[in-house]
């Protein structure tokens, strides 16, 4: 069973963020991204200024296999968003969202994306963890909300059901109501 991770860490993990510098700024909108709506650090690399389409509230997510898919943009991620394109981003031809702090800047790599979880867990005062772990705590949580594993999947944009099925190891409370009750054996 994968170790859990509780909404109230991932809350503290997000909150982390000091957003008075332009580093906070980018990694409180990447890990909004990763932990409200369960994107994987390489779709959060390959977000493009593009993709966002700020009248309509939604973003397109470039996923596995070159699949795109439009996704709702909530206010507070929007607004996080904002505030980094406005405030913190570096000016540059880049089209890429979200850019390294240091000169001269240049777009994030999956691994630079999951790296910056890691850091931001230390100054949090969290167990490390790489970014794929708050999409397994999204899915996690939206179990415990009563969400079905069918609507999770369409949430993670996950193409096979079986897929989305491995975040029921969790789920212990309605695992108890599947299992039969062990035969009692008298002499």
């Amino acid at each position: 069973v994968p170790p859990r991770l509780a909404a109230a860490s991932v809350r503290i993990l997000v909150d982390s963020c000091d957003r008075a510098t332009p580093t906070g700024l980018r990694d409180f909108a990447m890990l909004l991204l990763l932990a409200r709506l369960g994107l994987r650090a390489a779709e959060v690399a390959r977000l493009e200024l593009g993709d966002l389409d700020w009248r309509a509230g939604e973003f397109v997510v470039r996923g596995k296999a070159r699949h795109e898919d439009r996704m709702p943009l909530p206010t507070d991620v929007g607004a996080a968003l904002s505030a980094y394109l406005v405030q913190a981003r570096p000016r540059t031809e880049s089209r890429t969202v979200f850019l390294t702090v240091a000169a001269p800047p240049r777009p994030m790599w999956p691994t630079t994306v999951s790296q910056m979880v890691w850091r931001q867990c230390a100054r949090a005062g969290l167990p490390p963890m790489r970014a794929h772990r708050l999409r397994h705590a999204l899915a996690t949580d939206l179990l415990d909300h009563g969400v079905a594993l069918p609507e999770i999947g369409q949430i993670l944009r996950q193409r096979d059901l079986a897929t989305t099925a491995s975040y029921a190891k969790v789920d212990y409370s309605a695992l108890r109501e599947l299992a039969l009750p062990w035969p009692v054996v008298t002499r």
